[in-house]
């Protein structure tokens, strides 16, 4: 194992043992408990909101808490089109179910600008613009996150905003989002366990500006259908160094795609990606599409039908350049035109090959 494999599993079990326990468990700092059209929110002995106003009671909470402290809400309800902001260093346990509407261009969560917060469990529903809006962050935690939407992007870090600095997820698991399930942009390390994408209209896993990355597995099933995303895109210069290079600094362990639009897609000037294995079945469009992205290894796995896979590019930037793909790809093609720069291929299976 190489040291830098051997800090991504630290970093890993790290985050996973933070989110082992359950959701409400031990002493926190505040609660939120109630039904229907009544919740309460308590501090020790101190009561900090009684009424109707789900959303308000958990603001409260978070807002009658101090750095370092955490707040469990146990009710489940709903906070309508409103939207729930966290400051620095809160820690936020979704334990009921927070249902959600649309506020445009908002979050239904907010975390912009702040550092050292945590979200270890979160449960929601309904059909949010965003359900977490991020920018501007350090050190965000976010745990097991299950969003199960009728419409709208789960995880959104902003486009036209601060950077953000080492975000760690466990497990994010959507399904029925009309966007993406996560997309990031302008991220500095970013490691991730999981994401888990089911019956969602864009990418499962949108990586864009984001540097410095670990993702364990992409998994999607039906994502993307009838649209040029894919389960796993990068874009936007994903990958692309500090420094102008595209040196390896972006690491997939597996991808996992059935169905839906494309399994894979590298576009834009991304690149410097490693994706250890990839198990991509049926696509509806480019099993694999990499168009305009350099220093990109795809290692092992296989592609069995779909749409083919397929080496582009576009004419207003630099072509392909050192990209190196070994697949078991049966049922499909490969083809590679125009011709980039160092390209190498490792095909087996019974795939028709038209390669430079």
């Amino acid at each position: 194992m190489t040291q830098l494999s051997s800090l991504f599993l630290t970093a890993v079990l790290a985050l996973a043992s933070g989110v082992r326990a359950q959701c409400g468990a031990g002493s926190p700092h505040a609660t939120v408990s109630g039904s229907g059209n009544s919740f309460r929110t308590t501090r020790g002995s101190t009561q900090l909101y009684s009424g109707s106003d789900y959303r308000a009671a958990i603001q409260a909470g978070l807002d009658g808490i101090s750095s370092g402290q955490r707040v469990a809400v146990l009710a489940s309800g709903s906070i309508g089109a409103g939207t729930i902001t966290l400051a620095s260093g809160k820690i936020f346990e979704g334990c009921g179910t927070i249902n959600v509407g649309n506020r445009a261009g908002r979050g239904a969560i907010e975390i912009q600008n702040v550092n050292d917060v945590q979200i270890p469990f979160l449960t929601m529903t309904g059909n949010p613009y965003f359900g977490l809006r991020v920018s501007g962050t350090r050190n965000l935690k976010l745990g097991k996150l299950n969003f199960n939407l009728s419409g709208g992007l789960a995880i959104r870090f902003d486009r036209d905003a601060a950077m953000n600095y080492n975000v760690e997820m466990d497990t994010i698991t959507v399904t029925g989002a009309g966007s993406h399930a996560v997309e990031t942009w302008n991220i500095d390390g970013l490691k991730i366990n999981s994401v888990i994408a089911r019956d969602v209209g864009e990418s499962g896993l949108l990586l864009q500006n984001t540097r410095n990355a670990w993702v364990g597995l992409v998994d999607g099933n039906n994502v993307a259908t009838g649209t040029g995303y894919a389960t796993f895109r990068m874009a936007n210069e994903n990958g692309k160094n500090a420094n102008g290079n595209y040196n390896t600094n972006v690491y997939i362990d597996k991808v996992i795609s059935r169905g839906g639009g494309r399994g894979i897609f590298c576009v834009s000037r991304s690149g410097g990606v490693v994706i250890q294995n990839v198990d991509l079945s049926n696509n509806g469009n480019n099993a694999i599409l990499i168009e305009n992205c350099y220093n990109v290894s795809i290692r092992s796995g296989t592609v069995n039908g779909g749409g083919e896979v397929r080496l582009s590019a576009r004419s207003e930037f630099p072509n392909n350049k050192d990209i190196w793909i070994t697949l078991q790809v049966n049922n499909n093609s490969v083809r590679e035109s125009p011709c980039g720069e160092n390209t190498n291929f490792s095909i087996s299976g019974n795939a028709r090959q038209q390669i430079c």
